[in-house]
């Protein structure tokens, strides 16, 4: 019996004449180079030519002609009017066929007629070329094969039967390899099929799927590459269930004994799996296209139990549905090759999700002189800054750098001891000790939040405390510092915050207290009676929480640690608590905790209600006056103290509408000096009421010893100035005697130091205004309120509030004493005052300094307190864009490799001192100015310029995520950079979008701009930041989006060399800083259009670039990103 199954007709075995013919065998795709450019005659063309010409012929009557089997569900409609229309346009007739239309039925005939023309050529047993030749022909031009769904009706007429017709398979297979039809059209007609048990036709299909399916491409417009997204998915979905149920077949077969054919379907349906899912590019479209779809669901939304309409694509949760349950099946075959390939595919699509957020974590690495310098720079210069910002600022370092936990604790811990055994004598010892214990367990329990990784971070601590004890020679340097065992203590804070468990904790104090038996042995003699100021700081934590917790409504003889109460219930017991934290260290103690626990604006605020309550009594005997003067005057200098120590925000209060601001915030403000703050002797604040003026000066000059009865100290202390200027003014005119001087200085200072305090605060400022030979009376009067009483004192305290006033006349006379190059001898308590003060060497240009300092610096590979503060006084001195541009020339004199990186992480930690102002002078001024000037391309060579570029990221991506946030205390200080020098860089106002703007918006000439009407609207828009209506008139996002102006012109030019590497780096390191382009990134920043450009560059024609330099949260930028990864 002839076996016709080889010409099977779509619509059921062939009969009739036709039959005869189906040896001929039919041409597929491999014969396109065996056979002529054009038909030759052959038997099915005579009979066609047989019924052009009218010739009889009965192979219509008896033919298995598609026309007269039944119509297939879903098949197109084969109506009598159709067939008259066959009948009468034969198909090898371009003149006559097809027939003029009415327009509006021009477009349902081309359908059809579509349809038809398949049939014919099948009937006619046309060859593939054949086929496509014809199809061109009838067809008019334009005609779009996707519109008209070619792939659909071809695979609809091919997959009719049991088997599928090789014939129409072959027309599709041409016209996917001529690209008549696009690969998602394909795909999408593919993942229609879905009758699994007809095994040929399934093969049939993945034969189809692995033509393409690791090759895939488009080159058209944004949607159609979207399109191509949602087909993927879609194949996606469809591969995983014709998986499941060749799993489900085999299982079956297994059970009946006969496996082989349900096992070879599965092999294959695997492995068109792995082929489509192993390349990068089809992971990267798969990934946009569940953007996409959860963007399509969030849009139109869900209602109350209904479903999504018009779903054009599988759901991502239908695919991992898929997933599971072809796990289910596959775990009960026991064929490890197939079950290892499918739990490779699994994994291939559970990452796709995530395929931007996996990165390897430097582990060749130990040190890391970023996070060291960022610590010690906060632990030296910003104990009171939040601790959410220093969470932030490691993160984001431990994030830039791909940091392992571990080796990251491991250095915060690192540069604490450091810290703590460089520290200075004195207040310095005690800051840095609340900053390690306290702050930084703090700094640790936040980062836990932040952890994401597999292992506990609580490993992670323990694991770094391990690496720790390895350092013995640093453990034993800080508890000979400190007189203590500091890991003991340590140990016993991480454990108490819930970072480390009490295994843990014990098991690392058993082999630190082993390590210690071979320390070398302190000695036993004047330390061993001291308490470590570990312990006195962790003790004095809960007292600063005891002082502040207490209500204003207890009585203070109830609560009597607290400043809350009612001061005039209990004003001699508030006196005994207050002169009892003068003694010693006590302040300093209480002022670290409660700074590295960011209690001290609230502990500050304490001081300055109490001084305010104590500046005016009414009605007071002299033993009431005495504690209210003395009340005032500790609160006084505590405050004085607090300010000069920890920075002036830390005292000043909210301002509020209406509020009446206290008096020591107006004098501290106006009338305080501080560094970097000039202050007018001629101010309206030191020109008070010349009555009160006189009274005072005629109380200082005659008066044995100062009034206290009825005093109003606030109005004392703001007449005290112009008090000063009329004994001056007498003294130098020869009126009062050197011996009245000293008088009236023992006067000022015998009862109330706070005086003294305000007196020299307006001769600094005094100083400054006169001429060489002006200022000797004037520096002979601060050296008399800074010396030793002459008279006898008859107040309580005075011994302590004279060492804490000439600690604050020490910090105030500084800034003067070395521009006068005077000196004055304050009276010394054994300990420096101001360790950190005039570091710079003497007649030395300050650039030289710089280069010296850095030069040292990058030897030794790591940044420590002294050279910090220099770095701190450079800057202040130079101004930011002096610093750093030296800085900058620094690096770029860098050529080997090691010593670039290294500089890199310096330069990064020194410009911490001030990152916002010194990120827009990099991002605004320098790197513009290396990039556009062209004698200047070659200092951008390899490798300095790819530390320039790493450096520039680093910074605009620490700024830009702290931008804002408040500035820190240090940084306050310093004077601000022109903001109209930024603005200026893009002249902007409310209405008229400015010249940038509109030349970032979109290029017309160029040929990948978006081009669609819906894409033309929004190609308008310059970057995703302003689809997300970023603020332009912030200097950063100014500065950004200039940058990346530039960037997009130096692709778009013609000129290449060391500038285009350089952007080329650039974009690396964001992406390497997984610095993804979405809402809050820098890279918001960059035009669309710059994406296409980017992607002719080698280097970073990659999917993963195109995902992290886009924002995939935008249908633009999802747009745009299918666009760039299709055309690769």
């Amino acid at each position: 019996m002839r076996s016709r199954l080889a010409g099977q007709r779509p619509g059921g075995p062939s009969r009739g004449r036709l039959g005869r013919h189906l040896r001929l065998r039919t041409p597929g795709p491999t014969d396109l180079l065996a056979t002529p450019p054009f038909p030759t005659a052959s038997v099915a063309s005579s009979r066609a030519r047989d019924r052009v010409t009218g010739a009889p012929g009965k192979a219509e009557a008896g033919s298995g002609h598609p026309l007269g089997a039944p119509s297939p569900p879903g098949s197109w409609p084969r109506s009598p009017a159709a067939l008259h229309n066959q009948s009468q346009a034969p198909f090898l007739s371009p003149q006559s066929w097809p027939p003029p239309l009415p327009p509006a039925q021009s477009e349902i005939m081309k359908v059809v007629n579509l349809k038809q023309a398949i049939l014919q050529a099948w009937k006619e047993r046309w060859s593939d070329y054949q086929w496509a030749i014809n199809m061109k022909k009838f067809f008019p031009k334009g005609a779009t094969w996707d519109i008209l769904n070619l792939a659909d009706a071809l695979l609809e007429q091919a997959m009719i039967g049991p088997s599928p017709n090789p014939l129409i398979l072959s027309y599709l297979k041409y016209a996917i390899s001529s690209q008549m039809v696009s690969y998602s059209s394909v795909l999408t007609a593919i993942s229609k099929f879905d009758d699994f048990s007809r095994d040929l036709c399934v093969q049939a299909l993945l034969d189809i799927m692995d033509m393409f399916c690791d090759r895939l491409s488009c080159h058209g417009k944004a949607e159609e590459c979207i399109g191509l997204c949602r087909a993927l998915l879609s194949a996606l979905h469809w591969l995983l269930r014709c998986t499941a149920a060749s799993a489900e077949r085999l299982r079956e077969g297994l059970e009946a004994g006969t496996p082989a054919a349900g096992e070879k379907q599965l092999a294959m349906c695997l492995q068109r799996l792995e082929k489509t899912l192993s390349s990068t590019k089809n992971r990267a479209l798969l990934h946009i296209a569940k953007l996409e779809e959860a963007s399509l669901h969030t849009s139109q939304g869900l209602g109350q139990g209904g479903t999504r309409a018009n779903q054009p694509t599988a759901s991502w949760t239908a695919i991992e549905h898929s997933l599971l349950k072809l796990g289910e099946i596959l775990a009960n075959l026991s064929n490890p090759q197939l079950r290892s390939q499918a739990e490779q595919c699994g994994t291939l699509i559970r990452s796709i999700p995530t395929m931007l957020s996996v990165h390897a974590e430097q582990m060749h690495k130990t040190g890391f002189p970023t996070v060291h310098a960022v610590i010690l720079l906060e632990g030296t210069m910003n104990l009171t800054g939040e601790t959410q910002s220093l969470v932030e600022q490691l993160t984001m370092v431990k994030r830039m750098q791909h940091i392992p936990t571990p080796l990251f604790v491991l250095e915060i811990w690192k540069a604490c001891f450091v810290g703590l055994i460089e520290s200075p004598e004195g207040t310095e010892e005690l800051k840095w000790t609340a900053f390690t214990f306290l702050k930084i367990p703090q700094v640790l329990v936040k980062l836990k939040k932040y952890s994401h990784g597999d292992k506990d971070f609580t490993e992670d601590v323990n694991c770094a405390f391990e690496f720790l004890l390895k350092l013995t020679p640093l453990l034993d340097k800080a508890d000979q510092r400190c007189n203590c065992d500091c890991t003991n203590f340590l140990l016993q804070e991480c454990g108490k915050q819930g970072l480390l468990s009490e295994a843990s904790v014990n098991n690392l104090m058993a082999k630190r207290k082993a390590d210690r038996e071979h320390a070398p042995q302190q000695k036993s003699g004047e330390n061993a009676n001291i308490q470590p100021n570990i312990q006195l700081i962790l003790r004095a934590e809960p007292t600063v929480t005891n002082i502040l917790k207490c209500s204003s409504g207890l009585d203070f003889l109830s609560c009597p640690q607290t400043m809350d109460a009612d001061h005039s219930k209990s004003p001699e017991g508030l006196l005994g608590v207050l002169g009892h934290m003068l003694s010693g260290k006590s302040l300093d103690l209480l002022l670290a905790a409660a700074a590295a626990t960011g209690k001290l604006k609230s502990f500050a605020r304490k001081f300055i209600n109490l001084n305010e309550f104590t500046t005016y009594g009414s009605e007071e005997s002299t033993k009431p006056a005495s504690v209210r003067a003395l009340l005032f005057d500790i609160s006084f200098l505590m405050l004085c103290h607090v300010a000069q120590t920890y920075g002036s925000e830390v005292i000043l209060s909210e301002s509020r509408t209406g509020a009446e601001v206290p008096f020591f915030e107006t004098w501290m403000q106006t009338c305080m000096p501080e560094e970097g703050k000039i202050l007018n002797p001629d101010h309206p604040c030191f020109r008070p009421d010349s009555t009160k003026v006189e009274s005072l000066v005629a109380l200082l000059n005659n008066s044995s010893e100062m009034k206290l009865v009825q005093m109003k100290w606030h109005e004392a202390c703001l007449s005290i100035s112009a008090a000063i200027l009329e004994i001056l003014n007498a003294w130098e005119n020869g009126v009062l005697a050197f011996e009245s001087i000293q008088k009236i200085t023992d006067n000022i200072k015998g009862k109330v130091c706070s005086l003294a305090v305000c007196a020299v605060a307006w001769l600094v400022a005094h100083v400054r205004m006169l001429g060489l030979d002006e200022r000797e009376k004037s520096l002979q009067m601060i050296r008399q309120l800074a010396g030793p009483l002459f008279s006898e004192n008859t107040l309580q305290f005075y011994n302590e509030r004279v060492v804490i006033m000439n600690s604050i006349l020490e910090r105030m006379c500084a800034d003067v004493l070395q521009q006068t190059a005077t000196q004055i001898k304050f009276p010394s308590t054994g300990v420096d005052t101001m360790p950190y003060w005039n570091l710079l060497p003497p007649k030395r240009p300050i650039k030289e300094v710089l280069t010296d300092i850095f030069a040292k610096v990058l030897e030794k590979g790591w940044v420590d307190s002294r050279s910090i503060h220099i770095f701190d006084t450079l800057l202040h001195m130079g101004g930011v864009y002096w610093f750093c541009n030296n800085l900058i020339k620094e690096l770029l004199k860098e050529t080997r490799k090691e010593h670039t990186l290294r500089a890199v992480e310096l330069l990064y930690s020194i410009f911490c001192l001030d990152m916002q102002q010194v990120t827009l002078v990099l991002l605004g001024h320098i790197l513009p100015g290396l990039l556009t000037d062209s004698s200047k391309w070659h200092s951008l060579m390899d490798p300095p310029g790819t530390a320039l570029a790493k450096l520039a990221v680093w910074c605009a991506l620490s700024s830009y995520s702290s931008h804002k946030g408040q500035a820190s205390t240090r940084q306050k200080k310093r004077h601000r950079e022109d903001i109209e020098d930024y603005i200026s860089l893009f002249p902007l106002d409310d209405v008229q979008p400015s010249k940038l703007m509109r030349l970032l918006s979109s290029n017309e000439d160029d040929a990948n701009i978006l081009s669609s009407p819906t894409d033309r609207s929004m190609s308008s828009s310059l970057s995703a930041s302003q689809l997300h209506t970023v603020n332009m008139r912030d200097p950063l996002n100014r500065v950004l989006a200039n940058l990346f102006l530039l960037i997009s012109s130096i692709l778009g030019s013609r000129t290449a060399g060391p500038h285009t590497q350089f952007v080329q780096w650039f974009m690396e390191e964001c992406v390497d800083c997984l610095e993804q382009g979405g809402r809050g990134s820098v890279l918001q920043f960059m035009p669309f259009t710059t994406v296409s450009e980017l992607v002719k560059v080698s280097a970073m024609s990659s999917p993963k670039v195109v995902l992290a330099i886009t924002d995939l949260s935008l249908p633009l930028g999802r747009q745009v990103a299918a666009k760039a990864i299709a055309a690769l």
